[in-house]
């Protein structure tokens, strides 16, 4: 089953038992005359509000990921936790509106009462569209045209897997052999011919099981079937050359990791940018009359202008010009390099040390989230001659562009300090962990760090 018909079938059985859910709860409520209510309760408008609602909830923990082997247990712990969070703002958001309309309390055992039903409700639909879903699989329906890059004993190890469970949703083309591997059965070509592969045998799935270490087999991966729309999945001891940190699943017993070629589904993605955008027009309209104030403090402390533009690297390479507090006297040149960090602390004012301690400095690139151009979390804005530096040192570096950059990042408040090769390449490990599990829950856990890192005033 492809991803956009799993997440058809997802959206209409979590529409009909959100409805269902309420409707019983709605009849419980006030058709039985169990429980008193004060004011008449509309059936119909709440209804609608309460789909939407759950919708966002739902897209928001990840419960519109695509299904790759996970066992229903996991899903029901999933849907379980999410119900419960989603109705705890429900309860909260009650009690304000009673309060605020001096209503009656009624007993707030009856948000229980709803989160029952709808765990029970929205799992049955889950059960049935993932039985529904394993019986396509388990009749040769539906199955992913799968190449394994890799013919030695790792890469046949996981081709019998592969045939041993078809409800694991692979349906094996061939090998894609090394260069430096001896021709054997199944082979479909070498991996400079991956692409062609890929278009001839119409394949949607890609494996790695290499033997080999070399870091490069992951990354001509990755550049072939970046424009191919197919999934790519490795073994861990490939991944590790590029994280070590991301989340691994099983398929019975032999872990493997997705490196996702779309990160974010069409949901995720809007809810992101609009996240973006309500977040950054709160931040500059509430803390507006602060922002006078360090124009101001910036304006008379210091020669030069209040803000510096600098040309940075965006998603996909595009150049854009992120906007800063200028934290440096005036007569330095701006591009000299990252070690001011630690080498040259001296060329930044006594006001602008402040700004970049508390991480202030980076308050006008809200703008450019505004503009599209960055998001609130990301990998962090490198200008593209760093950029073009890296990429020499670490060949996989570029990856990092893959998603726009960010206010705020993983790299930035797990590892602030960038004074070496080996700086970069420790938080290019934190950027990549970011990417490869990307979420709004993430998301907001960065940003909590963040506000930590302001009120410590650790920043660099």
């Amino acid at each position: 089953m492809s991803r956009f018909k799993e997440l058809l079938f997802l959206l209409i059985s979590d529409l009909i038992f959100i409805s269902v859910a309420y409707s019983v709860y709605y009849y419980f409520r006030i058709e039985t005359g169990l429980i008193k209510y004060t004011n008449p309760v509309s059936y119909l408008i709440p209804m609608l509000v309460i789909n939407i609602y759950w919708l966002i909830v739902f897209s928001f923990f990840g419960l519109y990921q695509h299904w790759f082997v996970r066992s229903r247990f996991d899903e029901f712990s999933s849907v379980f936790k999410t119900v419960l969070v989603g109705c705890l703002f429900l309860f909260f958001a009650i009690f304000i509106d009673d309060y605020m309309k001096d209503a009656a309390i009624i007993s707030r055992f009856l948000i229980l009462i709803y989160a029952t039903i709808m765990i029970f409700f929205i799992s049955l639909g889950r059960i049935l569209i993932r039985g529904f879903q394993i019986n396509l699989l388990e009749r040769g329906l539906g199955l992913s045209n799968t190449i394994i890059v890799g013919n030695g004993e790792k890469a046949h190890e996981l081709y019998d897997m592969l045939i041993k469970y078809p409800r694991l949703g692979y349906k094996f083309k061939g090998f894609i052999r090394l260069d430096s591997e001896v021709e054997s059965e199944n082979d479909v070509g070498v991996i400079k011919e991956l692409k062609d592969v890929i278009r001839r045998e119409k394949i949607n799935t890609v494996l790695i099981a290499s033997e080999q270490k070399a870091e490069n087999i992951l990354f001509e991966v990755l550049n072939e079937c970046e424009n191919e729309n197919v999934t790519v999945k490795i073994m861990p001891k490939l991944y590790e050359i590029v994280s070590g940190m991301a989340k691994t699943q099983q398929i019975y017993g032999i872990p493997l990791i997705e490196v996702k070629s779309k990160l974010m589904s069409f949901p995720l993605r809007f809810t992101k940018r609009l996240t973006d955008i309500f977040l950054s027009l709160l931040f500059l309209i509430l803390f507006s009359p602060f922002f006078i104030l360090i124009i101001l403090i910036i304006k008379v402390s210091s020669r030069g202008p209040v803000f510096y533009i600098q040309k940075c690297s965006g998603k996909n390479g595009k150049i854009f010009s992120a906007l800063k507090f200028r934290t440096i006297y005036g007569q330095f040149n701006l591009d000299v390099g990252h070690e001011w960090t630690q080498k040259n602390y001296k060329i930044f004012t006594p006001f602008g040390r402040f700004l970049k301690k508390t991480k202030l400095d980076v308050v006008p690139e809200f703008m450019n989230v505004i503009k599209n151009e960055m998001s609130i979390v990301g990998p962090r804005a490198e200008p593209p001659e760093y950029f073009e530096l890296y990429k020499k040192e670490i060949p996989y570096y570029s990856r990092r562009l893959v998603v726009k950059p960010g206010v705020t990042g993983w790299a930035q408040v797990k590892h602030n300090i960038e004074a070496s090769v080996e700086d970069v390449k420790t938080k290019l490990q934190y950027d990549f962990y970011y990417i490869e599990n990307l979420s709004l829950s993430l998301d907001f856990k960065i940003m909590l760090n963040t506000l930590f890192v302001v009120i410590s005033m650790k920043g660099q």
